[in-house]
């Protein structure tokens, strides 16, 4: 299935990619730093849900609250 999820607090815009059979696949950052959103997706691409969400959740990006591998923890566990 295909998500879209508008980011909160971070450059990136909004966050799009699908989940199938559990595992995560098409990750794109819209907006944002284009090489470390492209290293995310690609480190994250084919993984489980929950081990994307378990290593990426929490990590703060200089002094915001968030950074745009937390929001894509956020996004899939509100799936």
């Amino acid at each position: 299935m295909h998500y879209t999820y508008t980011t909160q607090g971070v450059c990136a815009r909004s966050i799009e990619f699908d989940v199938e059979d559990g595992l995560v696949k098409n990750i794109q950052f819209n907006g944002g730093c284009n090489g470390n959103a492209k290293g995310i997706a690609s480190l994250a691409e084919g993984l489980p849900v929950a081990q994307v969400i378990e290593r990426l959740k929490g990590i703060t990006c200089g002094a915001k609250a968030s950074s745009c591998p937390d929001q894509l923890a956020t996004a899939l566990s509100e799936i």
